[in-house]
């Protein structure tokens, strides 16, 4: 299979005082370790910019460059997100079709604990966007995925509809962002699997996720109190996802995604290279068999 690491499953995230950082060289020695055969790029600053120097760093460690997730303001009329895209077009390695430009439609502010609500021109300019920034990237020689993400202004099931009958970009699922936003991943897989170009693997927690919705939590402090569980123990039908996509012909990455936060340096052999190793396990055996 094509089974992919994101940093964000050791902790590394952009959010400010997300919690303790893991420095590149154990997450890539541990993804390796681990079977994993590609990465995406975790946070600005966490991979060299420079494309031939991560390229380099990431042979170095027998990984490839899947993409990187990219939040951009695209709600706001008078924003302009063609610099922040071409940047990280820029970042991804120039016009080679070297990496996915997985999207989150960002709020604004920081981390993804609030969000304003969008009137009809703001989502009038999100879809418009969606559709020019795909159109960008495609020049570029990269795909564009929207990420619908909790604390975004995709979040919801009735954003994530507004974006299947309002543009042609195609889509991230991340069975916990959708759980946690209120919107069936499986229903997902199912009903718009066409759409459907990139995977992001996590299971969840269900109480948890209620209480998000409801505004009992904060997403941070429900990633805080595990949230996200290794795949197969939680209450999301990973099983059930992977065969549908498959079956469906889908043929892009599965991404090892399970959002983390870190209280300090965990000792070696143990932290979340437990997790992925559990998640990956289970995943082997989830996987239909193609003839």
């Amino acid at each position: 299979m094509r089974i992919a690491g994101a940093p964000i499953s050791w902790g590394v995230s952009e959010v400010p005082g997300w919690g303790h950082q893991l420095e590149p060289g154990r997450v890539l020695a541990e993804m390796r370790d681990l079977g994993l055969v590609a990465t995406e790029l975790g946070p600005q600053g966490f991979l060299p910019e420079e494309p031939g120097e991560r390229a380099a760093l990431l042979a170095a460690y027998d990984l490839e460059l899947v993409g990187g997730f990219v939040p951009v303001v695209l709600h706001d009329p008078t924003y302009d997100p063609i610099p922040d895209v071409d940047r990280a077009l820029d970042g991804l390695g120039g016009d080679d079709g070297g990496g996915l430009l997985v999207l989150a439609a960002a709020t604004g502010l920081d981390g993804y604990d609030e969000r304003p609500v969008l009137d009809t021109k703001g989502w009038a300019t999100l879809l418009a966007n969606l559709d020019m920034v795909a159109g960008r990237a495609l020049a570029r020689g990269h795909r564009t995925v929207l990420h619908p993400h909790v604390g975004t202004m995709v979040e919801r099931r009735e954003d994530v509809e507004m974006v299947l009958g309002g543009c042609g970009v195609q889509l991230c699922l991340d069975t916990g962002h959708l759980l946690v936003g209120g919107t069936d991943p499986l229903w997902l897989a199912r009903t718009a699997a066409r759409r459907i170009a990139h995977v992001h693997l996590k299971d969840v927690d269900a109480v948890l996720a209620d209480w998000v919705r409801e505004g009992r939590v904060t997403y941070t402090e429900a990633v805080g109190n595990d949230m996200y569980k290794p795949l197969g123990r939680g209450d999301i039908d990973i099983t059930a996802i992977v065969r549908t996509l498959e079956l469906a012909g889908y043929e892009g990455w599965y991404v090892m995604e399970q959002d983390t936060i870190l209280r300090g340096e965990p000792d070696p052999g143990h932290g979340p290279r437990e997790n992925v190793a559990a998640s990956l396990a289970y995943l082997v055996e989830a996987a239909p068999r193609r003839p």
